[in-house]
């Protein structure tokens, strides 16, 4: 696997890193294994402070490592930044909850006093992607790292400069070796980790087909895993919806990352009442976007992350066209050797057509139209994905008693996408099982130990 930086933007190879080899693998699960059986008999003050000193350093430096991320996928420097102030976010969130997570639970019975502790199990392994370079990272690795669970990393061979530079800032911080280990290793040599008795479980973050290949893997070895994979969110947009509130959030919630976002509102369905005045307004929206070098901060919508996602994408878009799908608009393309693509809007895409239950990661805009309420219900739950969903209503009462209709595992009633570090994010169906941040994330990864005294008679 050759793990090298290609600037989208410009084509060029900026960088290149040598594969880990098994000895490094082995080296790395050494001592991973070791600290973790140090961190049990350790209180975590130190770690609390590690991880705020991990806040403070990214804060410091956020345009420095925003650079690094849009150089490695081509990400807006102004949305790389936000990324890297979310991932201070989370690592001050959990170093401040940690004690309280931890503390033990009692359990009611009649029978004696009973409480579980939360307890580390071990060594992890993170497969992740290359949609948040660093967003990634840190949401799997605060938590656990503050539980005390070291990790050994293996991110997407595209970003590789970002994994080292998160992995580096930790180091800094003050995290003992084998806290977070970053290696470019093989597909082969994360079996090889999984398959490792001092491994504990895997966390990934990816496509359904690494899911199921990594979720596989896990499973032959009795480990325990959590998968974060592909969307095809739906955003509901009722009759009653405000149309101010609705032109501010529609666009970004689809052309965010360049439309690269598990979470991105990828199937807009809206009232027939509203269907062509909702698609004039996302016209108008695409129309104004400009492509162009993502470290201009005047650029709002930057390259694909690679010329494999452009092309990819650019296959679906003709697959759907081939079968029905109608151009409704689609935004000039631009003279540039980057991996841009023309944002554009579908619609008519029927159930017949093999785009209708596929995730289109990048900027296309489908829109659908429904009759009905239960109509708009019928064609968000149609789908093999259900991560996120939107609905948009003014009656916000109204909006959750459908947002409960729907099969997914998350909803937003009237914004897009969101992730914040007390917030639960996963999802259902092929979308994935398990659930990163918040407390829940916190816990994916803990022994839930029993403590039983018996009473006397």
């Amino acid at each position: 696997m050759a793990y090298k930086t290609t600037n989208p933007y410009t084509n060029q190879v900026e960088k290149e890193f040598a594969n880990a080899t098994d000895e490094e693998l082995e080296e790395t699960l050494t001592a991973a294994h070791a600290l973790y059986k140090k961190w049990r008999h350790e209180p975590l003050t130190d770690r609390k402070v590690i991880l705020h000193k991990v806040a403070d350093l990214l804060r410091q430096r956020r345009t420095e490592y925003a650079e690094i991320m849009t150089r490695d996928m081509g990400k807006l420097i102004g949305e790389a930044e936000g990324e890297v102030d979310l991932c201070a976010d989370i690592c001050d969130y959990y170093a401040d909850k940690a004690e309280d997570f931890l503390k033990p639970q009692p359990l009611e019975t009649d029978t004696g006093e009973a409480y579980y502790l939360k307890q580390a199990t071990g060594v992890l392994v993170a497969v992740e992607p290359w949609n948040f370079p660093f967003y990634q990272i840190a949401r799997v690795f605060a938590p656990n790292f503050m539980v005390g669970n070291p990790m050994i990393l293996k991110d997407a061979s595209i970003c590789p400069a970002s994994a080292q530079a998160f992995a580096d800032v930790v180091a800094e911080a003050g995290a003992p070796k084998g806290s977070l280990t970053n290696l470019f290793i093989s597909y082969d040599q994360v079996g090889k980790a999984i398959a490792d008795p001092r491994v504990v479980g895997v966390c990934l973050t990816g496509s359904e087909r690494g899911g199921a290949s990594v979720a596989a893997e896990a499973g032959k070895a009795l480990k325990k895993s959590t998968m974060e994979l592909g969307g095809n969110d739906a955003f509901i947009i009722l009759s009653d919806a405000d149309w101010n509130e609705l032109k501010e959030v529609a666009p970004q919630a689809r052309l965010y990352n360049a439309g690269q976002v598990c979470t991105s509102s990828k199937r807009f369905i809206v009232m027939a009442d509203i269907y062509d005045k909702f698609l004039e307004m996302m016209k108008e929206a695409v129309s104004q976007v400009k492509m162009g070098d993502p470290l201009d901060r005047s650029t709002t919508l930057a390259p694909m992350s690679s010329k494999s996602a452009k092309e990819k994408l650019a296959r679906q878009v003709k697959e759907a066209i081939d079968h029905g799908a109608k151009v409704y608009y689609q935004k000039e393309a631009i003279d540039s050797d980057g991996q841009f693509f023309a944002p554009m809007i579908l619609t008519d895409i029927k159930k017949d057509n093999p785009i209708f239950n596929q995730e289109m990661f990048g900027p296309v805009i489908s829109v659908y139209k429904a009759d009905s309420e239960e109509e708009a219900i019928q064609i968000a739950n149609d789908s093999s994905y259900g991560l996120g969903n939107t609905i948009f209503s003014s009656n916000h009462q109204h909006a959750k008693e459908v947002a409960a209709k729907i099969e997914t595992g998350m909803s937003w009633i009237n914004s897009g996408w969101a992730s914040l570090p007390e917030l639960p994010f996963g999802g259902v169906k092929n979308s994935g099982y398990g659930r990163e941040l918040s407390q829940l994330g916190f816990n994916a990864f803990i022994n839930e130990h029993l403590v039983y005294t018996p009473r006397k008679n």
